[in-house]
């Protein structure tokens, strides 16, 4: 049985979804998992590969949801994307994509759930 938390969540990838291929998105998966690692959705517009991290809230939630990209979640979606860069499944992709990292924010409030779209929210850096 989920918890509403999961059922916000999973309502709110949803509307991400829907929001991404009405500009212009090709939905590539969702939920793509390597081990203990997660990508919340993974697309291509044109040449572009976006790893997309969903954050999703009620309207009563007393904090942004973009606030909880923090350093160590950063980490975590640069480790699940290497690990589908290095897939089979990336092999059926074009070979010359750029890859960014985005971050969608949905926050449920009245009627309709308002969407905020960052793009390129972060560069990873490699040392």
């Amino acid at each position: 049985m989920k918890t509403q938390q999961q059922i916000v969540g999973q309502r709110g990838e949803e509307e991400a979804c829907l929001w991404l291929a009405g500009e212009g998105h090709r939905i590539i998966r969702r939920n793509w998992r390597a081990g203990h690692l997660e990508l919340d959705i993974i697309t291509l517009c044109g040449k572009e590969l976006h790893i997309i991290e969903v954050k999703t809230r009620s309207g009563d939630a007393p904090v942004s949801p973009e606030v909880n990209i923090n350093k160590e979640k950063r980490r975590r979606m640069v480790a699940a994307a290497n690990a589908f860069l290095a897939s089979a499944e990336r092999k059926t992709l074009p070979a010359d994509l750029e890859v960014y990292f985005d971050v969608l924010t949905v926050v449920f409030e009245e009627l309709e759930p308002r969407i905020e779209y960052y793009p390129q929210a972060f560069i990873p850096m490699f040392y």
